[in-house]
């Protein structure tokens, strides 16, 4: 029997952010009888993400670095299950503040987790890992599967596979139902630092003549891409089908350059769009091939894409050049 079916309760960690939102649209639309609980910071600047379920979700204030107001959420929800989203995840700014990333998303993490030990109820819990752990891979590990060794690159990649193996130890060690998934590339027009989401977004403002020229780093790198809308329900299917301890990697089948991505966009835009390279936007380390296998996951699960390449790249547009007439205002 599916573990979904004794679902009635989920607790999404950073619910306003730009995965948490959709990941809570999901659910809202697809498991009616669930009840959709979340943890947003009281700063946080992106609620308007929920705008489309605000009225059928619960939004709890509290801050994963004080375990306190973790602890009263858990005891006053009571969750079958936890989608552990919240993190600062921006690979280029970790470079710039890495202390602040490196504790905001290990001791955030942590704090979790422990509130969770002490609490004595054990939810189901997918812990929101990244490609971004694997590094540099070496090509002979291509397609990336969830055995290659971890070579972070990046403070977030160590903060993020530092939450990965407190996923495991507190599996290993408490018998705490973890699911890791190592999520790659995505299209999620929600979250602005996504390169993918930084060039829409520039299209659509020199489309409104509020920029005048597009402003890329690195274009050479190969990602495989896929819709966070598939994204967010693999999440679900996760929790639902996958076994706890284990780690799974989910990804698309669409694999071409940023380069590909951004020609992809260009020749959708409706007036033309010169662009230059930033050089603050290069890493001082970058991960430039990143394809995964998800066979793993599949079999597990049955889960497969549903959004095409194209849907991706026109929700991103429709979303992006409605901000700029917003902001044209």
């Amino acid at each position: 029997m599916s573990k979904q079916n004794n679902i009635q309760k989920v607790l999404i960690t950073g619910i306003s952010g730009s995965g948490g939102s959709y990941l809570a649209e999901y659910i809202v639309n697809n498991h009616p009888k669930v009840s959709v609980h979340g943890i947003s910071r009281w700063h946080s600047t992106t609620v308007d993400n929920l705008s489309l379920v605000h009225k059928k979700v619960t939004v709890h204030e509290a801050d994963l670095m004080d375990m306190g107001s973790i602890i009263e959420v858990l005891q006053k929800v009571k969750p079958d299950a936890i989608f552990h989203l919240a993190a600062h995840a921006n690979v280029r700014a970790s470079f710039i503040t890495p202390i602040a990333v490196l504790n905001n998303n290990i001791i955030g993490t942590a704090n979790l987790f422990e509130a969770i030990r002490l609490g004595n109820n054990y939810p189901i819990i997918q812990l929101c890992s990244t490609s971004e752990v694997y590094g540099q891979v070496d090509p002979k590990f291509v397609p990336i599967k969830e055995d290659t060794p971890i070579k972070p690159a990046s403070p977030y990649a160590v903060s993020k596979t530092t939450q990965d193996l407190l996923g495991w130890s507190y599996f290993v060690s408490y018998k705490m139902p973890i699911i890791r998934t190592r999520m790659f590339a995505y299209v999620n027009p929600r979250r602005a630092d996504l390169f993918a989401s930084a060039f829409a977004k520039q299209v659509a403002w020199i489309e409104e003549g509020l920029q005048e020229k597009l402003v890329h780093g690195n274009l050479d790198s190969v990602r495989t891409f896929i819709d966070v809308r598939d994204a967010m329900r693999a999440y679900w299917e996760a929790i639902a089908h996958c076994e706890p301890g284990e780690v799974y990697n989910i990804g698309g089948t669409t694999t071409m350059t940023v380069g590909e991505f951004l020609k992809k966009l260009i020749s959708m835009a409706k007036v033309p769009i010169p662009t230059i390279l930033d050089p603050n936007l290069l890493r001082p380390a970058d991960v430039t091939l990143q394809i995964p296998s998800v066979e793993k996951f599949i079999k597990k699960t049955g889960w497969k894409p549903i959004y095409s390449f194209e849907e991706s790249i026109s929700e991103l547009f429709s979303y992006w050049r409605e901000q700029a007439k917003k902001q044209k205002k």
